[in-house]
């Protein structure tokens, strides 16, 4: 076996003036869709304009959406999205949620790959949107001798709004790096065996300590603009796709599960049904009471699943008459996620280590 400890250090019959250069192992960058550092105006703002300035997520001319972004949205939107982060912040490590979450699988990911493969891999993780950014990240590995780096967007399904936004990041870093490392991008892991196995352990689980089980089963994914998949977006059938494993797995008749979309923003029509209608609708018109949901297209619990699903879209469901409301949370660092994470990871070093 190679020393890899001196491959780490200089390249080979260098002289002495030239500079060290560490490479040699392969790097494991996980990637999330980020957060603000603070609830606060100034904080939120700056993530605010950050994310929504992105052509991915909003792709209207610049020359009408800026303007109105930066005078009429920013000025009054990091009031309302502070107040909400606020609701769900981890006051006690003083950052959201979702940064906890995500230090937490990265942690248990970075000891199952140590377990497996030494030192030759380095696992960290970034954010798309604030802190810590993809290009400082990718600085650190290569610094650490990573002359390869698998790219691992946290989503299970591929979305322009996501996965593509994320990898776009990565390789603006790589763009800026004299000696690039070798990249690969990890693909959406949807209808992986043991991520939907995760998923239904979970639902499995939470039923388990009810007492009455639920009417239905409400997958509900972030939304996108219905143009989107027109336009080729392939989210929407690979959202309906992992409902169908779930149900598959769970050995469920089709009206005990259903999918919808969450999150619309803005005038134009989106993936339907939208969650917060859906709810309600169950409520008044099927009669259905009690029911259950889940976010199967975020892998760690965030404003959308903390705020939206549990404050927003249950208080919609018990307006309409609904009693009883089941919030069945992320897989976050669930040992079965983290294993399914760990088993797209080791299918995506193949030939590398």
């Amino acid at each position: 076996m190679m020393n890899m400890t001196a491959l780490e250090t200089e390249l080979p019959h260098a002289g002495p003036d030239h500079p060290k250069v560490k490479f040699g192992k392969v790097g494991v960058l996980l990637a999330n869709l980020g957060t603000p550092d603070d609830y606060t105006y100034w904080p939120m703002r700056r993530y605010l304009g950050e994310f929504l300035s992105d052509k991915r997520v909003i792709d209207y001319s610049p020359f009408i959406w800026q303007p109105l972004l930066q005078l009429i949205i920013l000025t009054k939107r990091p009031f309302s999205s502070g107040a909400a982060y606020k609701s769900i912040w981890n006051h006690e490590a003083g950052e959201s949620p979702l940064m906890t979450i995500t230090k937490d699988q990265t942690a248990k990911i970075t000891d199952a790959m140590k377990a497996k493969y030494g030192d030759r891999i380095e696992v960290d993780f970034c954010m798309r949107y604030g802190n810590p950014s993809t290009k400082s990240k990718v600085r650190q590995m290569i610094e650490r001798g990573c002359d390869k780096i698998v790219f691992f967007p946290l989503y299970p399904h591929y979305a322009g709004a996501t996965s593509a936004t994320a990898n776009d990041q990565f390789f603006r870093a790589l763009m800026e790096e004299k000696w690039q490392p070798s990249a690969r991008t990890i693909p959406a892991y949807f209808e992986n065996p043991a991520y939907i196995d995760a998923l239904a352990q979970s639902v499995e689980r939470s039923y388990a300590q009810l007492e009455k089980k639920p009417d239905i089963l409400v997958c509900s994914y972030h939304g996108v603009p219905k143009r989107y998949l027109m336009e080729g977006d392939p989210y929407h059938c690979q959202c309906q796709k992992t409902t169908r494993l779930l149900k598959e797995r769970l050995g469920w008749a089709d009206t005990e599960i259903c999918t919808t979309f969450q999150s619309k923003f803005g005038p134009e029509e989106w993936l339907k049904p939208y969650t917060v209608e859906e709810v309600a609708r169950l409520a008044e018109e099927d009669g259905k009471k009690n029911i259950a949901v889940i976010a199967p297209a975020f892998s760690a619990d965030c404003i959308e699943t903390l705020e939206e699903i549990n404050e927003e879209i249950k208080e919609s469901f018990e307006e309409a008459g609904g009693e009883h409301f089941t919030y069945i949370p992320c897989l976050n660092d669930d040992d079965a996620h983290i294993n399914a994470l760990c088993g797209v990871i080791d299918d995506n070093l193949k030939g590398w280590i």
